[in-house]
């Protein structure tokens, strides 16, 4: 029994480390060549860098403006981000609570909406921008990905609440608190497994997200590091030493912010397994 025991993990473990080097391949290539020169990227890209290019990173971070993009990332990722937790805990808290046939009608809508493409309402949400003129807006981008990911984060608070006793907010408004103080005291520090997971999930879609800020933003000052990284690539040439520095400078901020909330992102996905 013991013997069959050790065979079958042997074999899960060979899977998983297969998997394993099969998903981190690609970022080994990237990491490989943004360290050699262009023609040496060109003639093999398996091989070993003759020598070490560190001035690759240096002129990447200078073309790309990399501390402007990041600053302007950060700005969109923040808004969005904050505002869409904010709306959506109180929405999805809200719908929970409310057994109407009206509130169960607008659930229905934010779900229906998870089902339509981007691609479909690219268009309209070009000129909604233009009417509304927070088109080239760092902040008005940060509203339409609030627009954009308040659906799902709703749908995912909204599951979250029926989880939570009806009767711990019926004791607090019997002690006199309103609705607002039994949401900002009592259900939303409750959220914070599913809250983390909605940050999370958010921030690495609006950080890798490229399509979105390429309609909105015009100039280049309010680009995002994606949006610069794209100036790299030249009509004729491209600088793909540069261009993979500069995708390694872009994903760091998001591997830092991974590694310092690491703790916080396990437990608030174990919390968040154990109370659905």
């Amino acid at each position: 029994m013991k013997i069959k025991q050790k065979a079958g993990n042997l074999i899960v473990y060979s899977i998983l480390i297969l998997l394993l080097i099969y998903w981190l391949f690609p970022l080994f290539i990237a990491i490989l060549n943004s360290f050699k020169t262009n023609g040496e990227l060109l003639t093999n890209v398996l091989s070993l860098p003759k020598e070490l290019q560190f001035e690759n990173y240096f002129r990447t971070f200078e073309k790309m403006s990399y501390a402007r993009s990041l600053m302007n990332t950060v700005i969109v990722a923040s808004i969005g981000v904050s505002l869409m937790i904010l709306f959506s805990a109180m929405a999805g808290w809200r719908l929970a609570r409310t057994k109407t046939k009206l509130s169960t009608f607008i659930f229905g809508l934010f779900v229906f909406s998870m089902l339509v493409p981007f691609s479909s309402i690219m268009i309209p949400l070009y000129k909604t921008m233009l009417m509304f003129n927070i088109n080239n807006s760092l902040i008005g981008l940060g509203f339409v990905y609030v627009g954009l990911g308040v659906s799902m984060a709703i749908f995912l608070y909204h599951g979250f609440v029926k989880s939570i006793p009806k009767e711990i907010e019926e004791s607090a408004l019997m002690d006199g608190c309103r609705p607002f103080q039994i949401f900002i005291y009592i259900i939303f520090p409750l959220l914070k497994p599913v809250t983390v997971t909605v940050c999370i999930t958010n921030v690495l879609w609006i950080w890798n997200d490229f399509l979105l800020p390429l309609i909105a933003l015009s100039n280049n000052e309010k680009y995002t590091l994606l949006l610069s990284t794209n100036t790299l690539f030249g009509q004729y040439s491209s600088d793909w030493s540069a261009i993979l520095s500069a995708l390694i400078l872009a994903a760091i901020p998001v591997i830092v912010f991974y590694v310092i909330f690491q703790k916080s992102i396990l437990k608030g996905i174990a919390e968040g397994a154990t109370k659905g």
